[in-house]
């Protein structure tokens, strides 16, 4: 028989998935592990989806997306982001996985390195390993409020080095990088002459700190862009993202898009315009909801004296629990759901820097939020935040 390639065969799984899919076969479990929003998809969406298919509006579209969509964030772009671009630089993905996975084909051979964050969203780590490249981890520390320091992306550059990632605001961190930080990164990427990939899909839940895209600081063309309405609309299983480009990467998107799925499904295209068009309140109630759960876990967090990141950005919250794990906090994770009966997400799923802290959710309803926090071990004499 064939054998799989060794690249594909070895490719580590993700840590948050395992956990998961153990607590769905468990009724009862309070699911704080993934970043799944609590909110439901605008009535105004759903129903520009279900137009679609009821006019039998499920045939092929364009390798980039349908034009109303593209010109649609075309003008987000240039509303939220300041960010004034072709059409033809948007391609409409399935979801910001695919745009990552695309951006990632398109900047990666086989035997490059990827700088990528520790911690860091897992799927950077996986798409390299699937594109025969090599996972090059800069870390994020607490002493340097899980902030690159470029002294250190300098250092880990080689002559195979083509490409940066960066994840602002972070899954799995909740940290979102000021202006003058997003600056330093594309002078380090332009400096070193590599590609910078940006993922962006929490753009629009930032707290106290204003989301800045990197391609803002973009002269020469070496940015490419992740963007999705997964989590901005609740759009989890849509699967609706795009891909920003710079300049005149037409004819190679093309048949890239073309070769890797022709285009995304119409009725969802639809849908996603609706959304990006339509009225923003949904959103709004969203963060307002995100915002008091996350003051309402760190009230309790704060009470019962655990170390925590406080967030700038995404729906998540970053917590210390190296107090209990025994330096495994993988093991611990699948320990705690079975005797309390809570998924959290191991921080060692993300990345070596990772190691004895969780990631929990905030998009889950305030109770079981607050629950799955009670259950936690509280730390003797651990008291104060990174």
């Amino acid at each position: 028989m064939p054998r799989i390639p060794a690249h594909v065969a070895e490719m580590a799984g993700s840590g948050v998935r395992r956990i998961l899919e153990v607590a769905l076969q468990r009724p009862g479990t309070i699911i704080l592990a993934v970043g799944e929003p609590g909110a439901s998809v605008a009535e105004e969406i759903r129903a520009s989806a279900a137009a679609a298919w009821e006019r039998g509006d499920v045939r092929y579209t364009p390798n980039g997306g349908i034009r109303p969509l593209r010109e649609a964030i075309a003008r987000k772009l240039f509303r939220e982001n300041g960010l004034d671009v072709e059409v033809e630089q948007i391609w409409v993905t399935v979801g910001g996985t695919q745009a990552l996975h695309q951006a990632m084909t398109l900047a990666l051979a086989a035997g490059d390195e990827v700088l990528v964050p520790d911690p860091g969203y897992t799927t950077f780590t996986m798409n390299a390993h699937l594109l025969q490249a090599t996972p090059v981890a800069y870390s994020l520390r607490s002493e340097r409020g899980f902030v690159p320091d470029v002294a250190e992306l300098d250092a880990l550059v080689t002559p195979r080095t083509r490409a940066l990632i960066v994840n602002s605001p972070s899954n799995p961190l909740g940290v979102t990088y000021d202006a003058h930080t997003i600056a330093a990164l594309v002078d380090f990427a332009r400096r070193r002459d590599l590609w910078l990939i940006s993922d962006e899909v929490y753009e629009r839940f930032t707290w106290g700190r204003a989301h800045v895209s990197p391609a803002g600081f973009d002269t020469d063309g070496r940015v490419f862009t992740v963007f999705s309405t997964s989590k901005t609309y609740a759009m989890t299983g849509a699967r609706v993202g795009w891909l920003l480009t710079p300049p005149g990467w037409q004819d190679v998107m093309l048949r890239v898009q073309e070769a890797s799925i022709s285009c995304v499904d119409t009725p969802a295209q639809y849908a996603a315009l609706a959304a990006i068009d339509g009225p923003q309140d949904a959103v709004s109630d969203a963060a307002a909801h995100y915002a008091a759960n996350l003051a309402a876990a760190s009230a309790l967090l704060d009470e019962r004296g655990f170390r925590y990141l406080p967030p700038t950005g995404a729906f998540y919250l970053w917590i210390d629990v190296s107090h209990d794990t025994a330096g495994d906090v993988t093991s611990w994770c699948m320990r705690f759901l079975d005797e309390q009966g809570v998924a959290v997400a191991p921080g060692s799923a993300f990345g070596s820097q990772g190691e004895g802290w969780i990631r929990i959710c905030l998009a889950s309803d305030l109770d079981g939020l607050l629950e799955g926090i009670r259950r936690l071990p509280a730390p003797a004499n651990m008291l104060g935040r990174p």
